[in-house]
């Protein structure tokens, strides 16, 4: 399948398509930088910025959804005052730091070498058989941080190193974090909203320095689908992100490592048979 001009024009209907995609998966643990190479391949479209705008539009959720965790935090940080409990958006800043860093040097020669659906399909899959064997080893342990109140800034940071593996497309940025806040004690509720909230610093960083490098695009041909797509995803994530904390209340995340082995074996079938 040919792969139409990043510059042409992306239909409205690419758009809302790509949206959903980024908007269902952004805060589950199986790769929405995945799905999206992907689903662009499959619409026969080439990588753009409209990819970096629909991001922020998932993570922009998370805003609306913890305004009040995240007020609180800043209120408190504003303040000046000491408190025995960490600041909720120092630990963010912590845990983001090394995935910045490592982005900054790392991005453009990722970006240039390993955005293929053979090296996704390979990372879902090894990511499926590292959640499961996370899963086996916290079986029956008790967990230790059970909120993010309680959680040490030593902590945080370790996190942002399991994060900095996300930089690998196809790894999931949520379910690397994921999983090494599982590792070091934290229950799987509050895994994945620390998750959510560390997003942001890496997402918004990104997007805005992306969309600044292809603005001419961005403001051009690609204004009407950026603001479509940004929409869907954003409204998507809306939907996703509270059932999926029920989910993890009662449930593990091991129908989500099976999901990534199959999802993987499915994708690489199709590079194989040369669909995709």
């Amino acid at each position: 399948m040919s792969l139409q001009d990043p510059a042409s024009h992306i239909s409205l209907l690419d758009a809302v398509w790509l949206g959903l995609v980024e908007g269902l998966t952004e805060f589950l643990p199986v790769s929405s930088t995945g799905h999206l190479i992907v689903a662009n391949r499959l619409l026969g479209l080439a990588e753009s910025p409209l990819t970096i705008g629909i991001q922020l539009g998932a993570i922009s959720a998370i805003l609306v959804l913890y305004w009040r965790p995240l007020f609180d935090a800043l209120r408190g940080a504003a303040s000046l005052r000491a408190s025995e409990q960490p600041n909720l958006l120092l630990q963010i800043a912590v845990a983001a730091a090394p995935a910045a860093l490592l982005g900054l040097l790392c991005d453009d020669w990722i970006e240039e070498r390993l955005f293929s659906a053979e090296f996704v399909a390979l990372t879902m899959a090894v990511g499926g058989v590292l959640l499961l064997w996370v899963e086996r080893l916290v079986r029956g342990r008790t967990a230790r941080v059970d909120s993010l109140l309680s959680m040490s800034y030593s902590t945080a940071l370790a996190i942002g190193g399991f994060q900095c593996l996300a930089l690998l497309p196809g790894t999931s940025r949520s379910g690397a974090t994921i999983a090494g806040a599982l590792l070091l004690g934290l229950t799987r509720t509050a895994a994945a909203e620390f998750s959510f909230l560390v997003g942001l610093p890496i997402l918004y960083g990104a997007g805005v320095l992306k969309l600044a490098k292809e603005w001419e695009l961005v403001s051009g041909p690609l204004l009407m689908p950026m603001v479509v797509g940004t929409f869907v995803s954003f409204v998507s994530a809306l939907v996703v992100v509270r059932p999926f904390v029920a989910f993890l209340r009662a449930h593990t995340f091991a129908p989500f490592a099976w999901y990534r082995l199959l999802g993987g074996a499915l994708l690489l079938a199709l590079c194989a048979s040369g669909a995709i």
